[in-house]
């Protein structure tokens, strides 16, 4: 093959992944395993494609930052409290028994010291991302054992934050073949202090402010966030601390935002998009030629992690007086290692503390059990009818207890989420919260937002054309959707995100009702075309509600939401109420 431009591999690799990538969807794997799949193939045991190493390791190194940058404005410490010591204890233990269970195992497989400790630790993190995705996609992310899953990711990232501190620490003063750097102890430490000191006094006093003026311009909200990444990451580099510290501290910075999940969702498929060089550099490193002596290490580590791992999070679930389903559900979530084993890995790698043969072997565990445990998460419920009856032993003869029944206090939550804060939106919000009713509003516009909040009411700023956005929103138990999305000045509706929002809410798992606004007869036909099931037309519900009162009409015909009989009446002269489920 003639050599190819850096814009040509580039484009060649997109291609590779967009190929193997529905190759893997069709086998229901996550793109993860398909784009370690398209480094493998790419690099030079394979085809030998790729070339342009500076390149590609630039565009993985940003993959990473921003990476990390989305664990660390991700970190719900709500979500700890919430749950009590469940998450706490149960990650906590986790991580200990698997790095202790899994340092024994390396030493048995003969792999020293060092290696065995890299491959413990690498044993004990789970993929944040593939759960997350596979619990969002199966409507589980709010049920008892998705929301103990989530507090144990938490524990897990947080613990990450420390590992990869501790690792960068033990690098400083050598280089990767080590050499020295020049650099003490005492002055990493020192500048480590002073950044967080940094992060901590922006996250209080620069960072709502801030975020809320870029917010005015979407597109500066998504470049500054990038840039606070990569900058955060470069000057950590600097200091001694690593790429990684400095993308996870930025994002920290961030959490407390109330435009965190607006911008983690903007930045996810950037993310996507710059893992894949990251998994294609991996990929180059790896010699597949090396990795046959490999495969009975990297089989019995994966058996430890499928079958381990659960086991683990079952035994502590039901000592905490937790039910068998729970534990075993919760489990299995967690039955893969992570890309951030890999990340961990490949810092040892270049601090010299492991080979590349250790790199290998874990991602070929990581391959392993992120493809089985996709299979395990899909098929969780058939499992834990087959494997029932064995596990009555994890509850200990007790009556469990179940703390916290997530599912319940999720269906108490929001009743309405309303789309659009304008004057039309707010009215509506005033009145049902008036009434009792918890409401949600949800707005692109920042200082629409911030007018809600001082009326008392909830408020999210994000897009409604936004799949990441909408399929995080708290829609169990909700009953009604509304959009109250205005017309342009220019005569130009927004009928196609209304329509965009219906298609996202119903994909994400929205079993109620739908109501949007309408300003024209056409428009309301419209709208029922997509299935929204009312349509309110403010214009005219408000000269019908005038000459209600211009009638006398009496209080028991004034009611909240009018439903006038259709017959006789042309589009566009009342709201119209249309029973979608009978």
């Amino acid at each position: 093959m003639p050599d190819l431009t850096t814009f040509s591999e580039v484009a060649l690799l997109l291609v590779m992944a967009a190929a193997i990538g529905l190759v893997g969807t069709l086998a229901r794997q996550p793109l993860i395993v398909s784009f370690i799949a398209v480094g493998l193939i790419a690099g030079p045991s394979a085809l030998d494609v790729v070339h342009s190493d500076a390149q590609i390791d630039l565009l993985s190194e940003l993959g990473i930052a921003v990476l990390l940058f989305l664990v660390g404005i991700k970190l719900d410490l709500k979500l700890i409290r919430s749950l009590g010591m469940v998450s706490v204890m149960t990650g906590l233990g986790q991580v200990i028994c698997t790095a202790f269970f899994g340092y024994l195992i390396g030493l048995g497989l003969g792999l020293g010291h060092v290696t065995s400790l890299y491959v413990a630790v690498a044993l004990a993190f789970s993929s944040t991302i593939i759960v997350v995705k596979m619990l969002s996609d199966r409507r589980e992310i709010d049920a008892l054992h998705g929301q103990i899953a989530l507090g144990i990711l938490i524990v897990q990232d947080l613990a990450v934050i420390f590992a990869m501190i501790a690792l960068s620490a033990s690098g400083i003063g050598t280089d990767a073949h080590g050499g020295s750097e020049g650099r003490s102890v005492v002055s990493v430490l020192f500048w480590g202090l002073v950044l967080v000191a940094a992060m901590v006094l922006f996250a209080r006093h620069v960072a709502n402010p801030l975020t809320e003026r870029l917010a005015r311009v979407p597109e500066l909200l998504v470049v500054f966030a990038i840039a606070l990444a990569t900058v955060s990451a470069a000057v950590t580099d600097v200091a001694g601390l690593g790429k990684e510290v400095g993308g996870l501290l930025a994002g920290v910075a961030l959490a407390s935002t109330g435009y965190r999940e607006t911008i983690s969702a903007r930045l996810a498929p950037l993310r996507d998009f710059l893992l894949l060089f990251f998994f294609v550099a991996l990929g180059g490193a790896l010699d597949l030629t090396l990795l046959g002596g490999q495969i009975v290490a990297a089989l019995v580590l994966s058996v430890f992690v499928l079958i381990g791992k659960p086991l683990i999070i079952l035994g502590m679930t039901g000592a905490m007086g937790y039910r068998k389903r729970s534990g075993f559900l919760a489990g299995l979530t967690v039955a893969q290692i992570s890309e951030f084993s890999l990340i961990f890995v490949a810092m040892g790698l270049s601090l010299g503390h492991v080979t590349e043969d250790v790199l290998g072997l874990v991602t070929m565990v990581a391959v392993v059990t992120i493809a089985a445990s996709t299979y395990m998460i899909t098929y969780s419920h058939q499992l834990y009818t087959v494997f029932e009856p064995l596990l009555g032993i994890f509850e200990r003869g007790r009556t469990p207890k179940e703390p916290l029944d997530a599912d319940a206090a999720k269906a108490s939550s929001y009743k309405v989420i309303i789309f659009g804060l304008g004057r039309f939106g707010t009215a509506i919000g005033l009145r049902l919260h008036k009434r009792g009713i918890r409401v949600l509003g949800v707005d692109f516009n920042p200082q629409a937002v911030r007018r809600w909040r001082g009326l008392g009411l909830e408020a999210d700023f994000g897009d409604a054309g936004d799949p990441e956005f909408v399929s995080e929103l708290p829609f169990r138990g909700v009953e009604w959707m509304v959009s109250t999305v205005p017309i342009h000045p220019t005569g130009l509706s927004h009928e196609d995100t209304r329509r965009t929002l219906i298609q996202l809410a119903r994909s994400a798992g929205f079993s109620g009702r739908m109501a949007a606004a309408s300003h024209s007869a056409g428009d309301t036909e419209v709208l029922f075309g997509a299935g929204v099931d009312l349509v309110l037309e403010p214009f005219q519900d408000a000269a019908d509600r005038a000459v209600e009162l211009l009638r006398g009409a009496t209080a028991e015909q004034r009611t909240e939401f009018p439903q006038i009989a259709a017959e006789g009446r042309e589009p566009g002269d009342h709201a119209y109420l249309v029973d979608a489920k009978g």
